[in-house]
């Protein structure tokens, strides 16, 4: 039973506000008819709580998590944290934004809402350098343990780093063994 987007915003709109104050900052319709929360970073996991458990909203699943840096914007806060919501019963969908300041980059886990989120926090973690406090296996998932830095930070650097990689021995003669041989190069380039 689908409700009426409009509807549903307003819903969210009355219950955010009335269960947290100004934690809850503002919900909105886009034009691509999109229902968006925005709520302050400490009342993400009683927001996401009562996303899930109203009989109203019923948001049963959490099917994606992210992070934004918006520094190349000029904006603040510096990262935004992304829920995406679906209610499997009533078929309608929200999204959740948090902002995090570049100076404390930390958000309370919602593992204990939906434990899901384990991995796609790990990865938020892992590229953006963002702490989720209280999560249960917070380390690397995709980079190395011992990698320096987060890729999906805008300040990143694209090229000029030594990089390691395998190449077969094409010319015996030159003295490689036939095996794998370790390989250094530098990118000179962003190309």
């Amino acid at each position: 039973m689908a409700i009426n987007l409009e509807k549903l915003r307003d819903l969210i709109r009355n219950k955010m506000s009335e269960y947290f104050g100004e934690q809850f900052e503002d919900v909105e319709l886009t034009a691509q008819n999109e229902v968006v929360l925005n709520v302050h970073r400490d009342a993400i996991v009683g927001v996401c709580t009562k996303l899930r458990d109203d009989p109203d909203f019923q948001f049963s699943f959490l099917s994606y998590h992210t992070a934004i840096d918006n520094s190349a914007l000029g904006t603040e806060p510096r990262y935004t944290a992304i829920y995406e919501l679906y209610s499997i019963n009533r078929t309608h969908r929200v999204r959740v934004r948090a902002g995090i300041p570049e100076d404390d980059a930390a958000i309370e886990s919602v593992t204990s809402v939906w434990p899901g989120a384990d991995w796609m926090e790990r990865e938020a973690f892992d590229m953006f350098g963002i702490i989720y406090n209280n999560h249960p296996d917070l380390r690397r998932i995709l980079m190395p343990e011992d990698w320096e830095g987060h890729p999906l930070r805008k300040d990143f650097p694209l090229g000029g780093v030594k990089s390691f990689y395998f190449k077969r021995s094409s010319e015996p003669r030159a003295g490689e063994p036939e095996n794998l041989v370790p390989r250094i190069r530098e990118q000179r380039s962003d190309i």
